[in-house]
């Protein structure tokens, strides 16, 4: 179940789900905000128990989540909040290659916690409206706040420094007051915050500066290759798998291509009429995946930076009630 923070500062339970626009279809269904858009807390999908992770990832994510669940003991009680001021808003950035878990121990996080999870990417706040997506961003914190969620950045990258190809003199400029705006953001948050990203090179360093602690989310080692193979093997399914070989044999893999070789090849294995899936089908399925990542890697990636006033900047962050029209 998950909540919507309404105009007048109520929360209300409603689905579960992360953005809800207004249109034909939806019009009287759901109240939304101003611009039409309001973000909805998760009840996180996962929990520790969950995860299967290298022993050393799996030891920090317990450190941060101790460190949230511990971080009134810590500043109140034993008075750090005085030499450490700007510490309160702890900002924890999972970064490593697509499909590791980092999306998963976000979740994981949350659920330790006992807090929802407010997942927000780029397509979540990105309006084609000039001045809006940074108001859109105030929507996310003020909506983390006013439901005690863990807010969560996932492909963060997009967000702390747009990746842009084909760049024009308006997509410079919306990209880089949304990223001033962020960082104000940043500055007054006094809660826990989480991003995710795959390109973690492309961060601006202004915001690597405001995140405490940065995971490295690697490929999986061996053990934890075996334990995949096993969880995305249900025992329902029919199989001669050798999860031992597969985890041995192939090693540049992640939870997600484990989970996509098991499920394209039952699908095949349907489809032929198979009384079984077999490891020739996964190994295929894992030939066609690594083709897939081969053709896909080398894709290059541009960034650049443009300067924006900080009278803009407070404008964006201001309640909209106290902005004049």
């Amino acid at each position: 179940m998950g909540f919507v923070v309404e105009k007048d500062g109520a929360v209300k339970e409603m689905g579960i789900g992360r953005r809800v626009e207004e249109n034909e279809a939806t019009k009287g269904a759901v109240k939304p905000a101003k611009e039409g858009i309001v973000f909805v807390p998760e009840t996180p999908k996962y929990t520790m128990d969950d995860l299967i992770l290298p022993a050393r990832v799996r030891e920090q994510i317990l450190d941060i989540a101790a460190y949230a669940a511990n971080s009134k003991h810590v500043f109140e009680d034993w008075g750090l909040a005085k030499t450490h001021p700007y510490s309160k808003r702890l900002g924890i950035n999972l970064y490593g290659p697509s499909g590791t878990g980092k999306t998963m121990a976000a979740h994981a996080i949350a659920s330790y916690l006992r807090r929802p999870i407010l997942i927000v990417n780029y397509a979540d706040i990105e309006s084609k409206y000039v001045g809006e997506t940074p108001k859109n961003i105030r929507k996310a914190f003020n909506a983390a706040k006013e439901t005690g969620s863990i807010l969560f950045f996932d492909e963060a990258d997009a967000i702390l420094s747009r990746r842009v190809t084909d760049m024009t003199s308006a997509t410079d400029v919306s990209v880089n007051q949304t990223r001033s705006v962020l960082l104000m953001l940043l500055n007054e948050y006094e809660d826990f915050i989480l991003f995710a990203t795959n390109f973690i090179e492309n961060f601006d360093p202004a915001f690597m500066r405001r995140i405490s602690l940065h995971i490295k989310f690697e490929l999986p080692d061996y053990d934890c290759r075996f334990r995949l193979w096993q969880r995305y093997i249900p025992k329902e399914m029919p199989n001669d798998l050798d999860c031992a070989y597969l985890a041995g044999q192939y090693a540049a893999l992640t939870g997600s291509d484990i989970a996509n070789a098991v499920l394209l090849a039952a699908f095949k294995a349907a489809r032929h009429g198979d009384s079984l899936v077999s490891q020739a089908y996964v190994e295929e399925m894992l030939g066609h995946i690594r083709d897939g990542k081969a053709a896909n890697a080398g894709q290059a990636v541009t960034t650049e930076k443009r300067v924006v006033s900080e009278a803009y900047v407070r404008q964006q962050v201001q309640p909209e009630d106290k902005q004049t029209h």
